[in-house]
């Protein structure tokens, strides 16, 4: 992929959600919510700096960010201060 977030913005993939629960039961698309997780994929230079690196599993706020689609995947752009912490 050719996409580089500029100043403090970083491209991130979103988790998928699970689709049954615990006892089998099936939950339809229309009841899930988007997950507020998900893989960093790219990181602007300023991002960087605020220890933000490519890989990392980040938590980010429910409204946070712009959708975009490349490569036929759908992927969120968020500012470094919309992420609320990084997964360990």
């Amino acid at each position: 992929m050719n996409f580089q977030p500029l100043a403090n913005r970083v491209l991130v993939e979103r988790e998928e959600e699970v689709t049954t629960t615990a006892s089998g039961i099936i939950i339809p698309d229309s009841a899930k919510e988007k997950p507020q997780q998900g893989k960093v994929i790219a990181v602007g230079p300023d991002a960087e700096d605020e220890g933000i690196k490519e890989g990392d599993t980040v938590v980010f706020g429910k409204y946070s960010g712009s959708e975009i689609t490349l490569n036929d995947k759908e992927y969120l752009i968020l500012n470094s201060d919309d992420i609320l912490g990084i997964l360990k």
